[in-house]
């Protein structure tokens, strides 16, 4: 889901300009022990694009079945496929209630991690759980695209071979789904796993659960594991292994050890190794970056930001219509914020700490050995907002009552915690601070330090890539790949204002260059990145300073026609119309480097007003008269530019309804929504409607089918976020 998925001196002659002598020293020193130890950093599991092929031999590290044998947890197996970390979560989460309720240690395993093709020989006593999210328009995540693409071949392949009848007809098994219903394809991915395994002769032993973020995803999940216990109840093997319930609640998710050998090697923040050459979602590139600002005429101080990455000596390639990942950094006040409340003072934070799964199945949650300042600026997600089972961590731990009390009514009442934590956007760190200041302590410094470090830890998720939508051609711009961003900002209460993590990073970047001084209101950054890696100034003149972030590139079915004479009608307000700058400059290629025809292209955009936010308004004029076809044009809606009424482009659009439906049903053109999905979309996809029965003379029913029919043919396309 969308603004809700990718030589060797080279990239050390970029280090060795980036570092400081002694730093640099300290790494020539340790080099051997990072390159040895480089799957240490990958903490989220291997590579996307290192595949291994199904194997039958013991010895294969992606045969679950036998992980599982191996360690005696032949009861329960929870598979999650994550996008932004809340699936991975929930399975945590399950995988902690299941050890608490039935005395069984469940294994946890992202789908990316194991080969399925194993899923044939799972014992018939055995549960398999899957949490699937859905991304995009019922789309897998990225870290369930090979499971999907098992489940969906003509004949899956699992380890007894292709020609089996129902191979997993042993399988029992459940399922979680993450969406959103303001998506066209609510849960998808859940729903279409759900229907692969019942096809393949798996037997699902309670209902699938639908999570919903448009209302309450937490409230959902909850609900569903409240009818799971029983049915895991009777099915479930008991063990006989004698763990008291204090034992049990004691165990915690991490083992912290402090202190590293001399003149060792730890990780400052670094999320690539800078020795690699090849770049991929586990490893982004940390890239050059220039930003302006679209926006400097803005009443509201929201500034949209142009931001140009250049993937040269990269070796990272994109198409028109991908998405780029920015790995975003978290704020000073926020890091500060933590480690006030917890009592962690500047040599605490600095000093080299390893972070151990208890379980030897689960995975490092960010690169070992670091340090507590790297983990809360570069690797946790701190602005998150805390679930209730997250508060419920922190309670065994508080030495204050009241403190203790009003946590635990946030746990106890649903309705509390929706009202205090999500409808007014507290994460952590604020919701103590709110909860202190509640119950009368004036000073919270160090409230919480009797919190053991490794639950502070256990509350919080890996920080997570934000992605947007591409805005250049890649045939006009192949190493130079750009994106279009909002500054978030906004005040869930009258006296707090919430900042959107990566675009004010963004921002920060962009002051920085411009040798602006930010705002005293506004966040701060360091900008500079572990080891000063990601900002080389210039002493003499900031505004020629380089500055870096770490990307990596994701692909995207969001794609142009495959003849460049195919007619294309696009809909993008705001910064929806960012693909679809990339969409013009690319036909503007074929039509003038290419020689070839393009056919009509056609830009809806809109914005509150022509004269702050319309989105490069400079550019569009000289492109469509590129195209040179009296077809293609930009229309806009400008929404506060009246008196009279606000003007959207569901409106401009149903004005040049009939012209449209031409495009669309005789001239077979492709149609493209960019932008806000529980709005804009749906009600841009309801004009389709109108216009399918107003011009087309087709009914209510036959409208649906139509648009269905252009969705099977990847001719209505949506690029859509909620």
């Amino acid at each position: 889901m969308l603004k809700n998925t990718s030589g060797m001196d080279h990239q050390m002659m970029l280090l060795l300009g980036t570092l400081g002598v002694g730093t640099v020293l300290t790494w020539l020193a340790t080099r051997n022990l990072l390159a040895s130890n480089s799957k240490t950093l990958d903490s989220t599991g291997p590579d996307l694009n290192e595949k291994t092929s199904l194997s039958t031999e013991a010895n294969d590290p992606r045969n679950f079945v036998k992980l599982m044998n191996d360690q005696n947890r032949k009861e329960l197996i929870i598979f999650y496929g994550s996008q932004t970390g809340t699936g991975e979560d929930y399975a945590q989460r399950l995988g902690k209630e299941c050890k608490k309720r039935f005395n069984i240690q469940p294994m946890v395993a992202d789908l990316e991690n194991y080969d399925l093709g194993y899923l044939d020989t799972l014992p018939k006593e055995t549960i398999a759980v899957f949490v699937i999210s859905t991304y995009g328009e019922g789309d897998p995540t990225d870290s369930a695209v090979n499971f999907w693409e098992l489940l969906n071949k003509d004949v899956p392949t699992f380890s007894k071979g292709c020609a089996v009848d129902r191979p997993l007809q042993d399988l029992r098994y459940l399922v979680f789904g993450l969406g959103n219903r303001t998506y066209e394809y609510f849960n998808g991915a859940a729903l279409g796993v759900d229907k692969q395994l019942t096809q393949l002769g798996g037997t699902r032993i309670g209902e699938v659960g639908l999570g919903d973020d448009d209302l309450s995803l937490e409230d959902d999940f909850m609900q569903w594991q409240d009818q799971v216990w029983p049915l895991l109840a009777d099915a479930l093997v008991k063990t006989t292994t004698d763990t008291t319930d204090d034992q049990q609640q004691q165990q915690h998710a991490y083992k912290v050890t402090m202190g590293k050998e001399d003149g060792s090697f730890y990780y400052k923040g670094e999320l690539g190794d800078t020795q690699q050459s090849t770049w991929s979602v586990k490893r982004p590139y940390p890239a050059p970056v220039k930003i302006h600002d679209l926006t400097p005429n803005s009443r509201d101080q929201r500034h949209c930001l142009h931001v140009d990455v250049d993937l040269a000596g990269s070796d990272i390639s994109y198409t028109t219509g991908d998405h780029l990942g920015i790995w975003p950094t978290n704020n000073e006040d926020e890091v500060s914020l933590v480690s006030t409340l917890f009592g962690w003072d500047d040599a605490f934070m600095d000093q080299v700490i390893s972070v151990i799964p208890t379980d030897s199945t689960t995975k490092l949650p960010f690169p070992q050995p670091t340090t507590l300042r790297a983990a809360l600026r570069h690797y946790l997600d701190i602005a998150q907002l805390p679930s209730r089972s997250t508060i419920d961590l922190l309670i065994p731990h508080c030495s204050d009552q009241s403190l203790k009390s009003f946590l635990q009514n946030l746990v106890d009442d649903k309705n509390e915690h929706k009202r205090v934590v999500l409808d007014q956007v507290r994460n952590l760190g604020q919701l103590i601070s709110f909860a202190l200041a509640a119950i009368g302590h004036k000073d919270a410094s160090g409230a919480l330090k009797d919190i053991p470090v490794e639950v502070v830890l256990e509350c919080y998720s890996r920080l997570q890539p934000r992605y947007y939508s591409i805005s250049s051609s890649s045939s006009e711009s192949g190493t130079v790949v750009s994106a279009t961003a909002v500054t978030l900002k906004y005040n869930p209460t009258p006296d707090r204002t919430v900042y959107g993590v990566n675009t004010n990073y963004l921002w920060a970047i962009h002051e920085t260059l411009s040798a602006s001084s930010l705002q005293s209101d506004m966040p701060k950054y360091v900008v500079e990145g572990p080891r000063q890696q990601y900002l080389i100034p210039d002493a003499t003149n900031a505004s020629q300073s380089q500055a870096k972030i770490p990307v990596h590139i994701r692909k995207s079915t969001f794609r142009l026609p495959s003849s460049s004479s195919t007619p294309i009608i696009m809909v993008g307000p705001g910064t929806g119309v960012a693909p679809f700058r990339g969409f013009v400059r690319e036909r503007v290629y074929q039509k003038q480097v290419l020689g070839e025809n393009v056919g009509a292209t056609v830009l809806f955009f809109g914005c509150r007003r022509s004269t702050e936010d319309y989105l490069y308004a400079d550019e569009w004029p000289g492109l469509f008269e590129s195209l040179d076809n009296s077809s293609s044009r930009i229309i806009t809606a400008f929404s506060r530019e009246s008196s009279e009424k606000k003007v959207y482009v569901q409106q401009r659009l149903a004005e040049h309804g009939q012209e449209m439906w031409d495009l669309l049903a005789n001239q077979g053109a492709y149609f493209y929504v960019c932008g806000d999905a529980k709005y804009m979309a749906k009600d841009v996809l309801q004009t389709v409607m109108d216009m399918a029965k107003s011009f087309g003379g087709l009914g209510d029913e036959e409208a649906t089918i139509f648009i269905q029919d252009l969705r099977k043919s990847n001719r209505y396309v949506e690029d859509v976020w909620a």
